[in-house]
């Protein structure tokens, strides 16, 4: 051959194959980086699809109904209940929490446990299929009752034992095996129990004030739309406060809550593909270098820069493509042994299918991260001279070209474009990305200023220091490479010691120092005196914090109602459905006055109200404004006499709205209570306390504790398993910078052993070269990574910023000597280069 003409592609991809013949030495960086990080993203992708789909296909039979319509502390008229059933066929519930007691001791059962008592009609269930663990499901009688498994081991019973509710005593007829309704009815404190409507007024739980939720199903004709039934009954009862529901809105926290913590952890996968392209970038780079002299000899024969070009675009896009196919099956096939894993923990068990979504999307990410960080490479490799290319070893590489950093602006574009517009919060989503565009340009300065700075520092008297601080700046120095690989490997180290101790500490450490021992709900409100008694009787020390109880649901704030909102805020979750109100005659405990003034003691005037400040703050409104709130089904416009900060964290009674005790002392509330007790008196009261109010409901703060330290453990597990995706990306970009940098660093081990350096002074060298960098950054991590992790805890999730700064600094030391133990382990095969033969290829 004498010569090139200009290529084809087809000539071009016959070179590309006959050099990927040789196998994928070089470019087996890039094929692990991609792979990880599609495979992340596919997979986070597809779980969220698969279970946010099962919930949207199911909605009917999660909710029971195509429609529901929910009312607290109440149940529908003879009139109201007509227009539901001229509407369709209505299946009634009502729902309660509600102690258990076993009929008969047992050793080793407790006295009685919290449970969630649901009543149902003879039309239940209008969908699905009730199912018990022993036989069919058949309507109850007055006195049966079926229970949750969970029930049973707890107070060990079995089918034909008996069991107590409030006044009445039951027969359990069987186990649940499946609640078609169960997602839908949302969060619960203990296991479920369900029994008849006339079984339900045989426990004598509806007292007035009572909190009790009654719901109605209804099964609409087949092509009645249930949103414009919905619509119909918000107009003809504009006042009452109800809960409304559709098929297509099952379970809406449910669907919310995953949703956002699959863009989270998506956002997640994403920033670990981005990480892991700049292991493409060295990866390519490192596989470039050791093509330098096919590359000079194809310029040789007269081969030009697009030809070169051509011919490596198709390797590396060949290798390429290779990891995001096997990304894309893994992302498949990796949420069906997920869901088997998980399929406790998660509401409903997501079917297995293919969403090709989150794949397409996943596979666009991959390419264009691919694209846009083996781009610069490329434009170094092509635009040197082959005399250039023969000296790339001691050679420094020139800058790319104008247009091929237009093209990588392109592919940068169109990566934050597209995590846009997929995205459920986009702003959120442009923080995050922000956020690691931030971390990665200030981690290239920091790594271009130690280069700059090592050039000109004096020259150290020892050798070892000496030749390390060279190793820094001199021609083909992978510094800022490494700069990257090590910063953003102890970021993570630190972000994600951060988030898991700050979960821990908040539920381990801080809740229980200020947690009452328990809550008592459902007191009559004429018994206060005789529950005073009671509790005082068994538990002398008792502290007792004894306020009215009663829900409501706020329809409108200022002139603005609720029910017009297009969407409601997400940190406005006090206007989603109902919330607690009081009323009380002095500032509530745990709560501190920071405007407006309270009322006196004997205000007897228009109704006022006291709100959250940060409520307050969401909503836009302040002293002097109104708000709307419908208790009992009666609408109550109440002015805004003050605001109050409430100090959440203390578990007490922390209400969003405080009324003055003119407001709602006449209508039919229960009480409830905090009980700070010692321990050891926690049995005797809650035994006093349901023998003296078999309608009262008694609720351990530890098992609350347990729930919700359960619910903590899932979230810091998912976010460490996807943030471990961006640690070994981290870690493969250290690999790969290593790898980019070896065939200079191998022509220095050369030399230094000819000048008679040893294997161990050229090992203790590239030590103190990483161990200069890490102690430079770890400073920067500490910053970096704590800045990031407040950010999840405290904005995204709303949490107490709580971290165990002991564990943190610990994980970062870990974290440090572990990258630097695999930067040492990359340089081992240095050692090992013979001068002889390494010489004679100079």
């Amino acid at each position: 051959m004498s010569g090139f003409a200009t290529l084809s592609w087809r000539e071009s991809w016959r070179i590309a194959r006959r050099d990927l013949d040789g196998g994928l030495r070089g470019l087996r960086l890039l094929l692990v980086c991609l792979f990880l990080g599609v495979a992340t993203l596919a997979t986070i992708g597809s779980l969220t699809s698969a279970i946010t789909s099962e919930l949207a296909t199911r909605g009917r039979v999660l909710l029971g109904g195509d429609v529901e319509i929910g009312m607290t502390q109440r149940q529908a008229s003879p009139a109201e209940h007509a227009q539901f059933a001229a509407m369709g066929r209505v299946s009634d519930t009502i729902r309660t929490r509600a102690m258990a007691q076993r009929v008969g001791l047992a050793e080793g059962a407790p006295g009685s446990v919290l449970t969630e008592l649901k009543g149902v009609d003879q039309a239940f269930p209008l969908y699905g299929q009730m199912k018990l663990a022993d036989g069919r499901y058949r309507p109850l009688a007055a006195d049966a009752v079926i229970i949750d498994r969970a029930l049973a081991d707890r107070l060990l019973l079995k089918p034909g034992d008996r069991m107590i509710y409030g006044d009445a005593s039951f027969r359990v007829a069987g186990l649940i095996a499946d609640e078609p309704d169960r997602v839908g009815e949302g969060f619960t404190l203990g296991p479920v129990a369900i029994v008849s409507l006339d079984g339900f007024k045989r426990t004598g739980l509806l007292q007035p004030g009572a909190l009790y939720k009654a719901k109605y199903r209804i099964r609409l004709s087949p092509g009645v739309d249930p949103v414009a039934m919905v619509e119909r009954l918000k107009a003809r009862y504009p006042s009452s406060g109800w809960e409304y529901k559709d098929r297509d809105h099952a379970a809406p926290g449910a669907v919310r809550f995953f949703e956002r913590m699959g863009q989270f952890l998506s956002l997640i996968g994403l920033a670990a593909l981005v990480i892991a392209g700049i292991g493409v970038s060295n990866g390519v780079a490192s596989y470039l270098g050791m093509r330098r002299g096919s590359i000079a000899t194809f310029k040789i024969l007269g081969a030009t820069s697009a030809d070169i070009a051509r011919i490596y675009l198709l390797e590396i896009g060949a290798v390429a493509g290779l990891a995001v196919i096997a990304g894309l099956v893994a992302g498949a096939l990796l949420p069906i042994a997920l869901v088997w894993l998980v399929r406790d923990v998660l509401p409903i068990a997501p079917g297995v299918g293919f969403f090709p979504i989150p794949l397409v999307s996943s596979a666009a990410y991959g390419l264009l991260i691919a694209l846009a960080f083996a781009l610069p490479p490329l434009a170094r490799a092509r635009r040197q001279p082959a005399a250039a290319q023969f000296r790339g070893g001691i050679e420094t590489r020139g800058r790319i070209d104008r247009p091929t950093v237009l093209q990588v602006a392109a592919a940068g574009t169109a990566v934050v474009a597209l995590a846009l517009l997929t995205a459920r919060e986009p702003v959120f989503a442009a923080a995050v990305l922000g956020s690691v565009g931030a971390v990665l340009l200030i981690l290239l300065g920091i790594g271009s200023a130690i280069r700059w700075a090592s050039s000109r520092l004096p020259r150290p008297r020892r050798p070892l220091l000496r030749l390390a601080l060279a190793n820094l700046h001199r021609p083909g120095a992978q510094t800022v490479a490494l700069v990257i690989a090590l910063g953003l490997a102890l970021t993570l180290f630190v972000t994600l010691a951060a988030i898991q101790t700050s979960l821990n500490s908040e539920i381990t450490r801080a809740v229980p120092q200020r947690a009452p021992k328990q809550f008592v709900l459902d007191i009559p409100s004429e018994e206060r005196a005789r529950f005073v008694s009671v509790v005082k009787r068994q538990a002398p020390e008792a502290k007792l914090n004894i306020v009215p109880s009663l829900r409501g649901t706020i329809t409108a704030y200022g002139a603005q109602r609720v029910a017009d909102l297009p969407q409601i805020p997400d940190k406005a979750w006090f206007l989603r459905g109902e919330r607690g109100v009081t009323y009380s005659q002095d500032l509530p405990e745990g709560s501190e006055l920071v405007d407006g003034a309270w009322w006196p003691a004997d205000y007897a005037g228009p109704p006022l109200v006291s709100l959250d400040r940060e409520a307050a703050r969401t909503l836009g409104i302040g002293v002097g404004d109104t708000l709307t709130v419908s208790v009992l089904g009666r609408e109550i416009v109440a002015r805004i006499a003050s605001l109050r900060q409430v100090n959440w964290e203390t578990m007490g009674f922390n209400y969003v709205m405080v009324f003055s005790p003119n407001t709602l002392r006449a209508a039919p509330h229960s009480l409830t209570s905090t009980i700070d007790m010692d321990a050891r008196h926690e049995g005797p009261v809650s035994r006093a306390l349901l023998k003296a109010f078999p309608s009262a409901s008694v609720i351990a703060v530890s098992e609350v504790l347990g729930q919700v330290r359960k619910i903590l453990d899932q979230m810091a597990t998912a976010i460490l398993l996807s943030a471990s995706v961006a640690i070994l990306a981290g870690i493969a970009v250290l690999v790969g910078a290593i790898a980019a940098s070896r065939q200079a660093r191998s022509y220095d081990s050369v030399i230094l052993k000819t000048l008679g350096a040893t294997r161990w002074q050229i090992l203790a060298a590239q030590a103190l070269e990483y161990g200069l960098l890490a102690a430079t950054l770890c400073l920067l991590a500490l910053g970096l990574g704590t800045l990031a992790a407040w950010y999840v805890i405290v904005e995204v999730f709303a949490f107490r910023w709580a971290p165990d700064w002991g564990a943190v600094l610990a994980t970062l030391g870990a974290g440090a000597v572990l990258t630097l133990g695999i930067g040492l382990i990359g340089s081992l095969p240095l050692l090992a280069v013979r001068v002889a033969p390494a010489l004679r290829r100079l």
